[in-house]
């Protein structure tokens, strides 16, 4: 085995616990919402390219998937794309942008534990750009507002610096996605994260805790991780992860083969 390949009895592990064989591809809503909730957390659109648990992959029930060119007449990106639109609406798992342009999905029961990480207290607000707190205003009073009366309302009316707000906004918990419309035309529809997950936020958990259950929650369906595995996937810095990880190892969860890379200790 080469140090940054994995034992092929992991990856089948990994086959299924993360769906990715045939029989066990997901088809509709109601079997997306329990991966997310088995996996803890899991990217919403992402192919073998990256590594983790991803609503695609699970789709297409294979290891190897990979996102076609023409995404626009291929059925299994049209389903995932179907699944992914129905979850936003239905709200009972949390969707969002955590770190770049991917989108995330986690079950409730990480949520607290994500908030801890990146999350915002009232007081903290302040530290947001203008058009964050602009946006976070406007919502306040409104609740819930499509994208372009949004930024009409909030006065952030360059769309760079709105989008940029917004991902500000994902990032903190602040603002999430409540729906997604396609007719008359393309928008989201976006909501204060409080109105669907508002015990989720008002739970207090310590960092320590939050790291040692984020890093829990992936190695539990990776079964092994390698060096920056799960800071990537999570998007935790490096020496977070570590503390994660680490915690693992010192209540017996985990063993640690070499630097960096971690075994679910039940797989020996």
């Amino acid at each position: 085995m080469l140090p940054n390949q994995l034992p092929e009895e992991i990856e089948n592990y990994r086959d299924r616990l993360w769906r990715r064989e045939p029989e066990l591809r997901i088809e509709e809503p109601l079997a997306a919402e329990g991966f997310i909730d088995r996996v803890g957390f899991c990217s919403a659109l992402t192919d073998s390219r990256r590594p983790g648990p991803s609503l695609y992959i699970a789709v297409c029930g294979r290891r190897d998937a990979h996102t076609p060119r023409n995404v626009q007449k291929d059925p299994e990106t049209s389903l995932a794309w179907t699944i992914k639109d129905e979850l936003v609406r239905r709200g009972r798992v949390y969707y969002g942008k955590l770190r770049g342009n991917r989108s995330f999905f986690i079950a409730r029961r990480l949520v607290a534990h994500f908030n801890a990480m990146t999350g915002l207290t009232g007081k903290q607000e302040q530290s947001l750009s203008q058009p964050a707190q602009d946006i976070l205003k406007v919502l306040r009073t409104e609740w819930e507002m499509a994208t372009g009366d949004l930024r009409s309302a909030s006065g952030v009316k360059d769309r760079p610096a709105f989008t940029k707000a917004v991902d500000e906004l994902q990032r903190t918990f602040k603002v999430i996605p409540a729906e997604i419309v396609y007719e008359p035309k393309f928008t989201y529809i976006w909501t204060l994260t409080e109105s669907r997950f508002q015990e989720e936020l008002a739970t207090m958990v310590g960092r320590e805790e939050a790291l040692r259950e984020i890093a829990r929650a992936y190695l539990a369906g990776a079964g092994m991780i390698l060096r920056g595995e799960l800071a990537r996937v999570a998007g935790l810095s490096n020496p977070d992860a570590g503390l994660g990880n680490w915690s693992l190892v010192d209540e017996g969860f985990a063993i640690r083969l070499a630097p960096g890379i971690y075994r679910l200790k039940e797989l020996g």
